[in-house]
C-alpha cells in the first residue's frame, strides 16, 4: 500500500477543499491510502522558538510527511496566493537538512468559489514546492472553480466532470510515486 498524507489548506472541517481532499481519497486506486494531516496547532514560525528545539507538533508533522510515499496538498486561494496557514506549515517542516519534502512526491488540487478555481495559488506553491525539492505531478492539474455548485450540503460531489479529473489526478500520482521511486534508485 501507498500511504498518502492529505495535507488541506483549510483548516475548516467544512471547507470545500476538504471536502475535495475527501474526493480524492475516495477516488485513489486500490494501492493508495490517505491520512489527513492536522496541523491546528503549528505555531507561528519564529526562528527563536526553532533555536530551542523543534515544537514537538511540528516534529510529528515532519515525521509522518517523512515517512509517507507521497503528499496531496489540497488548498483554497487566499489574497491570490497560499493561505498564511499552509505556507507557515511548510515553512516549520522544511527547516533543517533532513527536511521530509526533498524528492517526495506531490499532487496539488484547489478550489474556489470564483471561476478559475485556485490556479493562483497553485502557480506559487508550486514555486515553494520547487525550493524545497519535492518531487510535483505536473499534470493532470485539477483546478475546481465555482466549487459550490459542484458539492451539495452533505459534501458529496455532483458534479460528474469534477471526479473524472480528480480520479484521473489519483491514478496520475500513483504512476508518479512510482515513476519518482525508479528515479530516485537509479541515482543511487
Amino acid at each position: 500500500m501507498l500511504n498518502i498524507v492529505g495535507l488541506c489548506g483549510s483548516l475548516r472541517a467544512a471547507s470545500y477543499n476538504r471536502m475535495l481532499m475527501q474526493l480524492a481519497e475516495s477516488l485513489m486506486p486500490a494501492s493508495m491510502t490517505m491520512q489527513q494531516a492536522q496541523w491546528r496547532d503549528v505555531p507561528v514560525f519564529d526562528a527563536d522558538v526553532l533555536a530551542k528545539g523543534m515544537p514537538p507538533v511540528v516534529a510529528g508533522l515532519r515525521e509522518q510527511v517523512r515517512r509517507a510515499d507521497g503528499l496531496l496538498i489540497v488548498t483554497p486561494e487566499y489574497n491570490f496566493s497560499i493561505p498564511g496557514g499552509l505556507k507557515n506549515l511548510i515553512d516549520w517542516l522544511s527547516r533543517g537538512e533532513d527536511q521530509p519534502f526533498a524528492g517526495k512526491p506531490v499532487a496539488i488540487m484547489s478550489a474556489s468559489g470564483g471561476p478559475v478555481g485556485g490556479a493562483r495559488v497553485q502557480y506559487d506553491l508550486r514555486k515553494v514546492l520547487l525550493f524545497v525539492n519535492a518531487m510535483t505531478l505536473v499534470k493532470p492539474e485539477v483546478f475546481v472553480g465555482n466549487v459550490a455548485t459542484k458539492f451539495n450540503a452533505e459534501g458529496q460531489c455532483t458534479d460528474e466532470t469534477t471526479r473524472k479529473f480528480v480520479g484521473a489526478q489519483m491514478t496520475a500520482f500513483e504512476a508518479w510515486i512510482a515513476a519518482v521511486r525508479r528515479m530516485t534508485a537509479s541515482a543511487a
